[in-house]
């Protein structure tokens, strides 16, 4: 008896050895599967769950964001040429600017009623603009207005059972942040870049009127203006607007318009069909130690006025050529594009205070902006 529980226990031994050497060694043959019917083993991975994200996938945000954002088809009827109604003309040089001028570009469904956030320049002088959903419906937008400063514009289309985009907060975000870009670049379909903000606040670029932009890294490219920018958890950050191209492509440096933008553009245009802004009618420029040097000023904070519209609100209150804006209703004034977004969010005909410094003397003005003129249309 002895004997016999002697060799079972250096059988088990045995056994425990080569289990242990295979498992170290090949332990792909400890999974091997038959198939049925092909009497042949293969590899196979052990089976995952299904519905769990790999880490680091961004595929709920993404999935979450895309069903709102759209491709936007424009026409354009082609310029009326009377040159092109010559015989002569069409016998030498064809029928040309005959054709209908097509653009496309991307939107954004903000609100199950029908509105979409687009670019102003996506559909500027179009005469018809179609709306294709991530669903393959389509429907003809109505312009609700357009705001050429901010380089934004609100759409409307009918159709029933719309996503809705859920909107974020623009002001939380930070360099290094996470974002995804989602648009119709070059009409090639739906397409989701990733990336993070690369900076904020990004201004004198030269692009809009009022620049506040958001900087990202992530792909960006013709067809995608309008289109979306999000957060990690799907949420609308920006409208993806420009980018910094010798090529024409993208170089990793793009820009979108805040949300926190858009939805005041968004609230006007609804409301009014335009939207409002304050103006005092001055000429500013950013204080250099050569201009406070001409004026005599001794301060090197703020914004200075070179040049005061007679008969304006800033000359009514007193302000002169010279002067430096140093607050404006209690919010500092540290670069032109800062000067501009603070007069614009001031109400027409309500008086704001405005700290000056002149000279050596600091005052304090009480300026009643009126309501900024709208922007002339290139003709």
């Amino acid at each position: 008896m002895r004997r016999l529980w002697l060799l079972f226990a250096q059988t088990i031994t045995v056994l425990l050895a080569v289990y242990f050497v295979v498992a170290t060694l090949k332990p792909q043959w400890l999974h091997q599967r038959p198939v049925p019917g092909a009497g042949v083993a293969v590899l196979e991975a052990p089976a995952a769950d299904a519905t769990a994200p790999p880490a680091g996938s961004m595929r709920a945000a993404a999935r979450k964001a895309a069903a709102a954002v759209v491709s936007i088809n424009t026409s354009k009827a082609p310029p009326n040429r009377a040159a092109s109604n010559d015989p002569w003309f069409r016998f030498f040089f064809g029928d040309r600017g005959t054709e209908p001028q097509a653009g496309l570009g991307s939107g954004v469904i903000v609100s199950a009623s029908g509105y979409i956030l687009t670019n102003n320049h996506v559909i500027e002088g179009a005469d018809e603009i179609e709306v294709i959903l991530n669903d393959s419906r389509r429907a003809r937008a109505k312009v609700i207005g357009t705001d050429p400063d901010t380089d934004l514009a609100l759409l409307k289309i009918e159709l029933e059972r719309l996503p809705v985009i859920v909107l974020g907060n623009s002001d939380t975000l930070a360099v290094g942040d996470q974002v995804l870009a989602i648009g119709n670049p070059f009409g090639v379909g739906q397409t989701v870049t990733g990336g993070i903000v690369s900076a904020l606040g990004r201004n004198q670029l030269g692009i809009n009127t009022f620049e506040n932009f958001i900087q990202t890294d992530a792909a960006i490219n013709p067809g995608n203006s309008g289109g979306a920018l999000v957060d990690v958890q799907g949420n609308l950050l920006g409208i993806n607007t420009a980018i910094y191209s010798r090529s024409g492509g993208n170089m990793g440096i793009g820009f979108a318009i805040p949300v926190s933008t858009a939805r005041q553009v968004m609230e006007g245009l609804v409301r009014d069909g335009q939207v409002t802004r304050g103006w005092i009618g001055v000429e500013p420029a950013e204080l250099s130690p050569e201009l406070a040097e001409t004026f005599g000023v001794r301060t090197r904070e703020g914004v200075i006025i070179t040049g005061v519209l007679q008969g304006g609100p800033a000359a009514q209150a007193g302000l002169r050529p010279g002067d430096v804006i140093v607050q404006v209703a209690g919010k500092s004034a540290a670069s032109v594009s800062g000067l501009l977004s603070s007069v614009a969010a001031l109400p027409p005909g309500k008086p704001a205070a405005f700290t000056i410094q002149r000279k050596d003397e600091k005052l304090e003005l009480q300026v009643t902006p009126g309501r900024r003129p709208a922007p002339r249309v290139a003709r």
